[in-house]
């Protein structure tokens, strides 16, 4: 019998893919390079967990000095905790451009940042190597996309490719082994939306990775302002172990024991609808009278409510509570809501971000056994 629904699958025990895959993350909505920031967290975990250093190199085209970005924060932050883990190159200039405005030097950016590339990536070195931002760097063709497609499959094993940015080219496409498009949603006309509220849906891989980059943004930002950004992290229809984020939340708490509060809801089990349990409604309503005290508090800089919109979907916690509680949160305070959901419930019109995540191609459907802790 096939079933369908929505729940999260249970990590199994069995042998762990050692291989390394290439992502790309695309598209026009928010979360892109929050993901490569929250793939390196995890790599970085999974290295603790079997006593490996997993070396990163974050290679960001087209964000040259002179401007800051949404995660030079996140980036701050985790060099500060593993500074020997995380090396950092930034190429380009500062100003957006277009085709008809490419110059000379642009090309040259480019062209010293794929060198480095290459050489990372041919060293062995580095377990992941970020592309940030070498797709819109492609599609100007700033460089030879079928060369970067043919070093990219040609890569070690071991390692674990992310590109990021708007406008993918096939032939990356067609090398990559995950491909997820992050589409921002239209907000209903007449209404505008609570600054601070993000919410991340769709069946693409990269939502909750995605919240735990902006976790990390929101500690780096407390560390360049000298404050304390805590953080709290509450995970629904996740009671057992060896799920995507368990890694990265690891190192989180690892480097930042002091400012990260994690905790779990549910039982180890996926829950379907129509067959849901009296522990799932105990256990749901746990969680969110959790996050309920933890928003009205003004406590914590961050809270994701991690599969918050399954949980409702499935019927488990009612929409008006968390409406209410999501109208009043104290402006200082950013709420992050992931999960897929098939019923839009009625506070996605308070998100001033929603984007929805489309998968067009995983790597489980070509038969790659799946990574525990990393994939599911």
């Amino acid at each position: 019998m096939v079933r369908t629904g929505i729940g999260i699958r249970t990590a199994q025990q069995g042998n762990e893919r050692i291989t390394g895959q290439i992502h790309v993350y695309d598209g026009e909505g928010k979360g892109k390079s929050q993901v490569a920031l929250g793939v390196v967290l995890r790599s970085i975990g999974l290295g603790i967990q079997n006593f490996l250093e997993s070396r990163v190199l974050l290679l960001r085209f087209l964000k040259g000095p002179g401007r800051t970005y949404d995660e030079d924060a996140a980036i701050e932050a985790l060099q500060r905790g593993f500074p020997h883990l995380i090396d950092q190159v930034r190429t380009g200039r500062a100003e957006f451009f277009g085709p008809e405005e490419i110059t000379k030097f642009d090309k040259q950016e480019a062209q010293r940042g794929w060198d480095v590339a290459k050489g990372a990536i041919a060293s062995g070195l580095y377990s992941v190597v970020v592309l940030d931002e070498i797709n819109p760097v492609l599609d100007l063709s700033l460089l030879d996309v079928n060369e970067v497609a043919k070093t990219l499959l040609n890569k070690p094993d071991h390692l674990e490719i992310i590109a990021t940015g708007r406008g993918a080219p096939q032939p990356l496409l067609d090398v990559a082994n995950l491909h997820s498009e992050m589409k921002p949603q239209p907000r209903p006309e007449g209404i505008e939306g609570i600054e601070g509220i993000e919410i991340y849906t769709g069946s693409g891989k990269g939502k909750s990775t995605s919240a735990l980059g902006k976790a990390l943004q929101a500690i780096g930002r407390g560390i360049s302002q000298d404050l304390s950004h805590r953080v709290l992290i509450i995970q629904w229809l996740k009671g057992g172990n060896g799920y995507t984020e368990d890694a990265a939340i690891a190192a989180l708490r690892k480097i930042y024991p002091n400012l990260v509060d994690h905790q779990r809801c549910g039982r180890d089990a996926i829950v379907w609808r129509g067959q849901q349990q009296e522990i799932d409604y105990v256990e749901a309503e746990r969680g969110w009278e959790i996050a309920r005290t933890a928003i009205a508090s003004g406590l914590y800089k961050t809270i994701i409510l991690d599969e918050l919109n399954p949980t409702v979907d499935l019927e488990l916690l009612p929409e008006e509570p968390i409406l209410q509680a999501l109208l009043r949160k104290p402006r200082g305070t950013e709420v992050i809501i992931t999960g897929r959901c098939k019923n839009r419930p009625a506070y996605f019109e308070l998100a001033s971000t929603h984007s929805e995540v489309f998968n067009h191609k995983h790597y489980a459907e070509k038969g790659i056994d799946l990574k525990r802790g990393v994939d599911f």
